[in-house]
């Protein structure tokens, strides 16, 4: 993975997820060039200047689009809105819990991301599903060429521990599936985005409680193919989707795009120092994430988090993905979600290596091969097209 912070895994993964997310390199460059020495003192000092610096690039960028909009050049304000977007998220997330300004910078990325989709024109809308007396959060992707009256097949993205729809949307994600013939539901479950900030759902363990009520809802939806509606979850996902799959029978399939078998082990491994973390202040992360009033609180509740158990429930075609250089999840959880898949009638693992590109943890060191292989297999499984 190119690390821009040679010394720091965890500033490196947030700019190479900039990067690879719709973020432009001399921005990008220029917002990270007077962090180098910060970045040395290790992943949690420092994080305020991260903030500062990518929330000044993000501001700077807003204000090009004002002038833009100004102009009545609408297209190329969205353009920018959304790449501003991109980066106040990407400050927003290396922040701890408790950080003053996070909740507001957050808002201010939701604000121009929609200001980016609306002007720019793009293929996405946002949608809310109900969920007991609140709703999730959603970003809806139609598949390109779907005629009045035709129904599609779609795949339910979900997410990490620390991505978002908007973060997770503007990925390859973001138009691989829709070219393909398959629409895209990207969503805030309990736990991420807007569910965790906005509402204070936490994560939860037992995911068919969320990925019911979004499949009831796909399945009243005019554009949607209820027969086919497919699951992907991304990182942390790694565990959500196979355990949505297997409880929430009405999934035509499912896919990983970064095994997750036993979170649970991940912790204590993580707790010895071992392997890196996804972001800096972690402990204050997952304790927030999951609701937990400590850390003893936290780890009782990630004791559920494994799937072993679990996956001889799943009986549709499932496929699992790894880097074989993943730093925070080992590529041995991959073979035993594999192995565990016992009645899945069509079981395929990828393990990306350099010949492909995708080596890192869910391919952040280069999305695009791996990304187009997973939506491949997605569009075969759902019928969707390859040509």
């Amino acid at each position: 993975m190119f690390q821009y912070f040679p010394t720091n895994y965890v500033w490196s993964l947030s700019t190479m997820i900039a990067l690879t997310h719709g973020g432009n390199i001399g921005e990008v460059d220029a917002m990270c060039a007077p962090l180098r020495d910060a970045a040395l003192a290790g992943d949690d000092p420092g994080t305020v200047a991260f903030y500062e610096a990518w929330k000044a690039g993000a501001d700077q960028l807003s204000a090009l689009a004002d002038d833009d909009l100004a102009r009545g050049h609408t297209l190329s304000a969205g353009e920018k809105y959304a790449r501003a977007g991109l980066y106040y998220g990407i400050a927003e997330r290396m922040q701890a819990h408790g950080f003053e300004a996070r909740l507001a910078i957050y808002q201010r990325s939701l604000e121009q991301f929609e200001r980016g989709r609306t002007l720019g024109r793009e293929n996405c809308v946002r949608v809310d599903i109900p969920y007991g007396d609140t709703h999730l959060a959603a970003l809806y992707v139609r598949a390109e060429g779907l005629q009045a009256g035709q129904r599609a097949p779609i795949v339910v993205v979900m997410n990490g521990l620390d991505s978002t729809k908007e973060m997770l949307q503007k990925s390859v994600m973001g138009t691989m599936f829709a070219r393909r013939g398959l629409s895209a539901l990207f969503v805030d479950q309990p736990g991420t985005g807007e569910a965790l900030r906005l509402q204070e759902l936490p994560a939860v363990h037992n995911t068919e409680v969320w990925a019911a009520p979004i499949v009831d809802w796909l399945e009243a939806h005019e554009e949607v193919d209820p027969q086919r509606i497919g699951a992907l979850g991304v990182s942390l996902g790694g565990y959500y989707c196979p355990r949505a799959v297997a409880f929430e029978p009405r999934f035509a399939c499912g896919a990983v795009w970064g095994a997750n078998h036993d979170w649970r082990a991940v912790q204590h491994v993580r707790l010895k120092r071992e392997g890196e973390n996804p972001v800096p202040h972690y402990w204050k992360h997952v304790q927030w994430v999951f609701g937990a009033k400590d850390q003893d609180d936290f780890f009782t509740k990630a004791e559920h988090m494994h799937l072993n158990g679990v996956l001889d429930r799943i009986r549709v075609p499932f496929l699992v993905t790894h880097g074989e250089n993943d730093r925070q999840i080992p590529l041995k959880y991959a073979h035993e979600t594999f192995d565990q898949l016992t009645n899945s009638p069509k079981k395929d693992l990828f393990v990306f290596t350099a010949r492909e590109g995708g080596v890192e943890h869910s391919s952040l060191d280069n999305p695009l091969n791996a990304g187009n292989r997973i939506a491949d297999w997605l569009a075969e499984q759902l019928g969707g097209t390859l040509a």
